[in-house]
């Protein structure tokens, strides 16, 4: 199911896409903290959608990267307005 989550179908457009990380305790082999990235959309009808999130060791501008190319190729083509930390 989380696979097919993330490689399901997005709406094309977006009024707009929150962009954020934040590190949460994740019980892996070890109990360390890991960056939990998020896409939060905002559909014209004022309907909020997650739209992707990915776990990863750290916030960092490649993983980013990787997720909006993601979404793109997933169907999303039209954003008004992205907001984000300076990390995006």
């Amino acid at each position: 199911k989380v696979e097919a989550y993330h490689k399901r179908k997005l709406s094309d457009k977006f009024f707009c896409v929150y962009l954020d990380a934040t590190y949460l305790p994740l019980r892996r082999e070890t109990f360390e903290r890991e960056a939990v990235y998020i896409a939060i959309g905002i559909k014209p009808n004022g309907h909020k959608e997650v739209i992707d999130y990915c776990i990863a060791p750290s916030e960092n501008i490649e993983v980013w990267t990787d997720m909006l190319q993601n979404m793109k190729s997933r169907g999303l083509k039209q954003v008004e307005l992205f907001l984000s930390d300076g990390v995006v």
